[in-house]
């Protein structure tokens, strides 16, 4: 599900909310869910959390080679994501 969607069946106050939860300004949720600024990478996972796994990093910047590791707490099934910087550096060289 993509971050526009998932404010839009969350209810109201669904930004503003999610902003709070993860730290940043509720302008920069509006701007990334009507897709006038890309997600940085570096708030992804905590929006995958946020919305418990409704909205995940690939949706939110599929640009990146996110990888997943096992962990049983995090809500997405095939577990934790990262960014693969080894995958990187070897299309780099």
């Amino acid at each position: 599900m993509d971050l526009r969607t998932y404010l839009s069946s969350a209810g109201r106050g669904a930004a503003s909310r999610l902003s709070r939860e993860i730290g940043v300004l509720p302008v920069l949720i509006s701007q990334w869910a009507s897709g006038a600024r890309p997600v940085p990478a570096e708030h992804c996972p905590a929006i995958e959390r946020a919305t418990n796994g409704a909205v995940t990093c690939e949706a939110l910047n599929p640009s990146e080679p996110w990888r997943r590791i096992a962990d049983e707490a995090w809500p997405h099934l095939k577990g934790r994501p990262v960014l693969d910087f080894v995958a990187e550096a070897k299309e780099a060289a």
